[in-house]
């Protein structure tokens, strides 16, 4: 009950935000917030669910900013139907690395996929047909959510709200079906899973072909954002870093965590950006990491186990 009221109110004042926060940069930082926290369920199926660490996925990220925009501009193709089309891709994609890929297990698996990421932005700036390293700019006509672009930040704000719901909903349902527990059986104990029967390869593939179809889908938003991509903006190691830690932070395994990790670590990013970036120093980078430090060292679980291991102190 407690929980639900929570989650509840939580939602409450997401959904309120925008109408109480009037100015231009706290809506877009909660845009961010929401978009981080969007990535981090994505990757937490993957990595939390199934237990497979991946730091590449930055390429599907711009699989799905890169098909949605190519779409728009040579085939006037509507950005949900991009989308769609770029949810796919990536999904086609992760099936056809995850093959092989899979052959590998723990740090060797990570490997794998920051080499594939790092090939993906090198091909892709010298793409001429992708726009190459200048990148490339959205058509700008239209405004409204058939057009999904919208004057100030109210559209974006809910339009990445139900997003989020949506992908919330799916690790809920995935995590409660027999893919979650098969996921979990995986992530503690692979080869006594396969011996319980478990086709593991299957499952792992479906973890990584769902992950990257919602992480797809957060970069045809993030695209039709900004209205500009190129490979350094959603093609970057960072990015698949970031995305890792965001849910690290708030506590992989968990629906919730991937939210109070973007919750905290996005503002947390651009208050220490303002206060110590400007030194030239990449100081607020040493905050940043320190945290990350912190956290892996005293609470694995995250920012959840602190809080779980703090009501059971208080109780």
């Amino acid at each position: 009950m407690k929980a639900a009221l929570v989650t509840g109110a939580g939602a409450a004042a997401v959904l309120a935000y925008p109408l109480l926060v009037r100015g231009p940069y706290p809506q877009h930082l909660m845009i961010l917030v929401l978009l981080n926290a969007l990535l981090g369920t994505a990757w937490n199926i993957l990595g939390g669910f199934a237990g497979q660490i991946s730091l590449g996925q930055a390429i599907f990220f711009g699989a799905g900013a890169y098909t949605s925009t190519l779409l728009a501009q040579h085939a006037a193709l509507s950005p949900w139907l991009g989308m769609l089309a770029g949810a796919g891709v990536a999904a086609v994609l992760a099936l056809a690395v995850g093959y092989p890929f899979f052959r590998l297990s723990g740090h060797y698996f990570a490997i794998a996929t920051i080499a594939l990421g790092e090939i993906a932005a090198i091909v892709v700036t010298n793409w001429d047909f992708a726009g190459g390293a200048v990148g490339l700019f959205l058509p700008v006509e239209g405004t409204g959510l058939a057009a999904m672009k919208f004057e100030g930040k109210l559209g974006y704000h809910y339009l990445l709200c139900g997003l989020l719901a949506l992908a919330v909903a799916l690790s809920v349902w995935l995590r409660g079906a027999r893919a979650g527990y098969y996921w979990r059986a995986i992530r503690e104990d692979e080869p006594a899973a396969r011996s319980a029967g478990v086709p593991a390869t299957r499952y792992k593939q479906l973890a990584f072909a769902v992950a990257s179809a919602l992480t797809a889908m957060a970069g045809t938003f993030y695209a039709q954002y900004v209205l500009f991509i190129d490979p350094p903006s959603v093609l970057p190691l960072s990015l698949s870093i970031q995305i890792c830690l965001v849910t690290v932070l708030g506590g992989a395994g968990t629906i919730v965590g991937p939210l109070l990790g973007a919750a905290v670590l996005v503002p947390l990013s651009a208050a220490t950006s303002v206060l110590l970036g400007g030194s030239g120093r990449s100081l607020d980078l040493v905050v940043y990491g320190a945290l990350i430090m912190l956290i892996a060292a005293f609470e694995p679980s995250g920012l959840i186990g602190f809080a779980r291991r703090l009501r059971a102190r208080v109780q």
